[in-house]
Protein backbone atom coordinates (compact mmCIF):
# COMPACT_ATOMS: atom_id res chain seq x y z
CA UNK A 1 0.00 0.00 0.00
CA UNK A 2 1.46 3.34 -1.04
CA UNK A 3 2.04 6.03 1.55
CA UNK A 4 0.11 9.25 0.96
CA UNK A 5 1.37 12.72 1.87
CA UNK A 6 -1.06 15.65 1.92
CA UNK A 7 0.44 19.11 1.41
CA UNK A 8 -1.69 22.22 1.86
CA UNK A 9 -0.83 25.54 0.25
CA UNK A 10 0.77 23.52 -2.56
CA UNK A 11 0.13 25.89 -5.44
CA UNK A 12 3.37 27.86 -4.98
CA UNK A 13 6.43 28.46 -2.83
CA UNK A 14 7.25 26.07 -0.02
CA UNK A 15 4.15 23.96 -0.63
CA UNK A 16 4.91 23.32 -4.29
CA UNK A 17 8.58 22.62 -3.53
CA UNK A 18 7.56 20.19 -0.78
CA UNK A 19 5.13 18.36 -3.07
CA UNK A 20 7.87 17.89 -5.66
CA UNK A 21 10.38 16.70 -3.08
CA UNK A 22 8.05 14.25 -1.32
CA UNK A 23 7.19 12.62 -4.64
CA UNK A 24 10.89 11.80 -5.05
CA UNK A 25 10.82 10.23 -1.57
CA UNK A 26 8.23 7.67 -2.68
CA UNK A 27 5.04 9.32 -1.42
CA UNK A 28 1.91 9.73 -3.44
CA UNK A 29 1.42 13.45 -2.92
CA UNK A 30 -1.98 15.10 -2.61
CA UNK A 31 -1.37 18.73 -3.52
CA UNK A 32 -4.10 20.90 -2.00
CA UNK A 33 -4.67 24.62 -2.54
CA UNK A 34 -7.25 27.11 -3.79
CA UNK A 35 -5.79 27.76 -7.24
CA UNK A 36 -6.78 24.81 -9.38
CA UNK A 37 -4.84 25.98 -12.44
CA UNK A 38 -1.56 26.07 -10.57
CA UNK A 39 -2.24 22.70 -8.96
CA UNK A 40 -2.95 21.19 -12.35
CA UNK A 41 0.38 22.45 -13.68
CA UNK A 42 2.23 21.14 -10.61
CA UNK A 43 0.67 17.69 -10.83
CA UNK A 44 1.39 17.53 -14.56
CA UNK A 45 5.02 18.27 -13.75
CA UNK A 46 5.26 15.67 -10.98
CA UNK A 47 3.37 12.99 -12.89
CA UNK A 48 1.38 9.99 -11.61
CA UNK A 49 2.85 10.33 -8.11
CA UNK A 50 0.61 13.35 -7.42
CA UNK A 51 -3.06 14.22 -7.22
CA UNK A 52 -4.49 17.74 -7.19
CA UNK A 53 -7.37 18.64 -4.86
CA UNK A 54 -8.75 22.16 -4.85
CA UNK A 55 -9.14 23.18 -1.21
CA UNK A 56 -9.71 26.33 0.83
CA UNK A 57 -8.51 25.68 4.39
CA UNK A 58 -10.81 28.42 5.72
CA UNK A 59 -13.89 26.40 4.66
CA UNK A 60 -15.20 23.42 6.65
CA UNK A 61 -16.91 22.03 3.55
CA UNK A 62 -13.81 22.34 1.41
CA UNK A 63 -11.62 20.60 3.98
CA UNK A 64 -14.19 17.82 4.37
CA UNK A 65 -14.06 17.34 0.59
CA UNK A 66 -10.27 17.14 0.77
CA UNK A 67 -10.46 14.40 3.39
CA UNK A 68 -12.98 12.49 1.29
CA UNK A 69 -10.77 12.77 -1.80
CA UNK A 70 -7.74 11.53 0.14
CA UNK A 71 -9.75 8.63 1.53
CA UNK A 72 -10.76 7.64 -1.97
CA UNK A 73 -7.16 7.08 -3.05
CA UNK A 74 -6.92 3.87 -1.07
CA UNK A 75 -3.42 4.28 0.35
CA UNK A 76 -2.17 4.85 3.88
CA UNK A 77 -2.17 8.50 4.91
CA UNK A 78 1.17 8.76 6.71
CA UNK A 79 2.07 12.43 6.30
CA UNK A 80 0.28 15.77 6.54
CA UNK A 81 2.17 18.98 5.82
CA UNK A 82 0.20 21.96 7.12
CA UNK A 83 1.80 24.60 4.93
CA UNK A 84 -1.12 26.88 4.00
CA UNK A 85 -0.64 30.26 5.62
CA UNK A 86 0.56 33.77 5.01
CA UNK A 87 0.81 37.37 6.13
CA UNK A 88 -1.09 40.48 5.16
CA UNK A 89 0.04 43.99 6.00
CA UNK A 90 2.80 45.39 8.17
CA UNK A 91 0.77 47.89 10.18
CA UNK A 92 1.44 48.80 13.82
CA UNK A 93 -1.10 47.62 16.37
CA UNK A 94 -2.48 51.16 16.69
CA UNK A 95 -3.65 51.09 13.08
CA UNK A 96 -3.85 47.34 12.49
CA UNK A 97 -6.43 46.23 9.93
CA UNK A 98 -8.94 43.93 11.60
CA UNK A 99 -9.72 42.24 8.28
CA UNK A 100 -6.02 41.45 7.76
CA UNK A 101 -5.67 40.09 11.30
CA UNK A 102 -8.82 37.99 10.85
CA UNK A 103 -7.55 36.53 7.59
CA UNK A 104 -4.18 35.65 9.11
CA UNK A 105 -5.82 33.90 12.06
CA UNK A 106 -8.29 32.06 9.83
CA UNK A 107 -5.61 30.74 7.47
CA UNK A 108 -2.67 30.10 9.79
CA UNK A 109 -4.49 28.86 12.89
CA UNK A 110 -7.98 27.70 12.03
CA UNK A 111 -6.81 26.33 8.70
CA UNK A 112 -4.27 24.18 10.52
CA UNK A 113 -6.98 23.09 12.95
CA UNK A 114 -9.47 22.16 10.24
CA UNK A 115 -7.09 20.09 8.14
CA UNK A 116 -5.50 18.37 11.14
CA UNK A 117 -8.90 17.39 12.56
CA UNK A 118 -10.08 16.09 9.20
CA UNK A 119 -7.03 13.89 8.52
CA UNK A 120 -6.06 12.83 12.03
CA UNK A 121 -8.19 9.64 12.01
CA UNK A 122 -6.45 8.46 8.83
CA UNK A 123 -3.02 9.38 10.19
CA UNK A 124 -3.69 7.38 13.35
CA UNK A 125 -5.06 4.46 11.35
CA UNK A 126 -1.80 4.28 9.37
CA UNK A 127 0.02 3.45 12.63
CA UNK A 128 2.92 5.61 11.40
CA UNK A 129 1.53 9.11 10.96
CA UNK A 130 3.45 12.37 10.88
CA UNK A 131 2.12 15.93 11.00
CA UNK A 132 4.53 18.66 9.91
CA UNK A 133 3.34 22.22 10.41
CA UNK A 134 5.21 25.06 8.75
CA UNK A 135 5.32 27.90 11.23
CA UNK A 136 7.77 30.80 11.34
CA UNK A 137 10.35 32.39 13.57
CA UNK A 138 7.47 34.84 14.12
CA UNK A 139 5.99 32.05 16.26
CA UNK A 140 8.34 32.95 19.10
CA UNK A 141 9.68 36.44 18.30
CA UNK A 142 7.67 39.64 17.86
CA UNK A 143 8.67 42.70 15.85
CA UNK A 144 7.25 46.13 15.07
CA UNK A 145 4.59 46.02 12.42
CA UNK A 146 4.21 42.27 12.72
CA UNK A 147 1.55 42.08 15.43
CA UNK A 148 -1.09 40.37 13.35
CA UNK A 149 1.24 37.80 11.84
CA UNK A 150 3.20 37.10 15.02
CA UNK A 151 -0.05 36.71 16.97
CA UNK A 152 -1.32 34.18 14.46
CA UNK A 153 1.96 32.26 14.37
CA UNK A 154 2.22 32.26 18.17
CA UNK A 155 -1.28 30.78 18.25
CA UNK A 156 -0.36 28.20 15.62
CA UNK A 157 2.67 27.03 17.57
CA UNK A 158 0.50 26.77 20.70
CA UNK A 159 -1.88 24.56 18.74
CA UNK A 160 1.00 22.35 17.58
CA UNK A 161 2.49 22.00 21.04
CA UNK A 162 -0.87 21.15 22.55
CA UNK A 163 -1.51 18.56 19.84
CA UNK A 164 1.82 16.88 20.57
CA UNK A 165 0.82 16.50 24.23
CA UNK A 166 -2.63 15.21 23.37
CA UNK A 167 -1.27 12.61 20.94
CA UNK A 168 1.24 11.20 23.41
CA UNK A 169 1.04 7.41 23.24
CA UNK A 170 -0.54 7.43 19.77
CA UNK A 171 1.36 6.58 16.55
CA UNK A 172 1.48 10.14 15.21
CA UNK A 173 4.52 12.41 15.34
CA UNK A 174 4.07 16.18 15.54
CA UNK A 175 6.82 18.29 13.99
CA UNK A 176 7.10 22.06 13.60
CA UNK A 177 9.40 23.74 11.06
CA UNK A 178 9.96 27.44 11.74
CA UNK A 179 11.74 29.28 8.91
CA UNK A 180 13.20 32.75 9.07
CA UNK A 181 13.82 34.71 5.86
CA UNK A 182 12.67 32.63 2.90
CA UNK A 183 12.51 34.32 -0.48
CA UNK A 184 9.59 32.92 -2.44
CA UNK A 185 7.62 34.29 -5.38
CA UNK A 186 4.60 35.36 -3.38
CA UNK A 187 4.93 35.62 0.42
CA UNK A 188 6.21 39.20 0.73
CA UNK A 189 4.43 40.30 -2.43
CA UNK A 190 1.10 39.27 -0.96
CA UNK A 191 1.94 40.84 2.38
CA UNK A 192 2.46 44.21 0.69
CA UNK A 193 -0.61 44.02 -1.51
CA UNK A 194 1.33 43.37 -4.71
CA UNK A 195 3.88 46.17 -4.20
CA UNK A 196 6.98 44.59 -5.75
CA UNK A 197 9.37 47.30 -4.54
CA UNK A 198 8.35 46.84 -0.90
CA UNK A 199 8.47 43.06 -1.21
CA UNK A 200 11.96 43.10 -2.74
CA UNK A 201 13.24 45.56 -0.13
CA UNK A 202 12.87 42.90 2.58
CA UNK A 203 15.76 41.00 1.00
CA UNK A 204 17.92 43.94 -0.13
CA UNK A 205 21.58 43.16 0.51
CA UNK A 206 20.85 39.73 2.01
CA UNK A 207 23.20 37.26 0.39
CA UNK A 208 21.54 33.89 -0.12
CA UNK A 209 18.26 34.08 1.77
CA UNK A 210 16.59 30.72 2.16
CA UNK A 211 14.48 29.48 -0.76
CA UNK A 212 11.51 27.15 -0.91
CA UNK A 213 13.64 24.11 -1.78
CA UNK A 214 15.65 24.57 1.43
CA UNK A 215 12.50 24.23 3.52
CA UNK A 216 11.20 21.35 1.42
CA UNK A 217 14.48 19.54 2.05
CA UNK A 218 14.10 19.97 5.81
CA UNK A 219 10.46 18.83 5.77
CA UNK A 220 11.40 15.73 3.79
CA UNK A 221 14.30 14.96 6.14
CA UNK A 222 12.14 15.24 9.25
CA UNK A 223 9.33 13.19 7.74
CA UNK A 224 11.59 10.35 6.61
CA UNK A 225 13.43 9.72 9.89
CA UNK A 226 12.63 6.42 11.62
CA UNK A 227 9.19 6.85 13.14
CA UNK A 228 10.43 6.73 16.73
CA UNK A 229 12.52 9.86 16.02
CA UNK A 230 10.54 13.07 16.50
CA UNK A 231 12.13 16.40 15.59
CA UNK A 232 9.78 18.50 17.69
CA UNK A 233 10.81 21.93 16.40
CA UNK A 234 13.28 22.90 13.69
CA UNK A 235 14.29 26.57 13.50
CA UNK A 236 16.01 27.46 10.22
CA UNK A 237 17.39 30.79 9.08
CA UNK A 238 19.85 31.90 6.40
CA UNK A 239 23.33 32.44 7.76
CA UNK A 240 22.84 36.18 7.15
CA UNK A 241 20.03 36.26 9.71
CA UNK A 242 21.41 35.83 13.22
CA UNK A 243 18.07 36.72 14.79
CA UNK A 244 14.75 38.24 13.79
CA UNK A 245 16.16 41.75 14.22
CA UNK A 246 19.78 41.03 13.24
CA UNK A 247 20.26 40.64 9.50
CA UNK A 248 23.57 41.19 7.74
CA UNK A 249 23.08 43.21 4.56
CA UNK A 250 25.88 43.70 2.09
CA UNK A 251 26.29 47.18 0.63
Amino acid sequence: MQNIAVVTGASSGIGAATARRLATEGFHVVAAARRADRLAALVAEIGPAATAVECDVTSDESVAALAAAVGGLGGAVTLLVNNAGGAQGLDPVASGGVDDWQWMYDVNVLGTLRVTKALLPALEASAAGTIVTVGSTAAFTVYEGGGGYTAAKHAQTALVGTLRLELSGKPVRVIEVDPGMVRTDEFSLKRFGGDRAKADAIYDGVREPLVADDIADIIAYAATRPHHVNLDRIVVRPIAQAAQHKVHREK
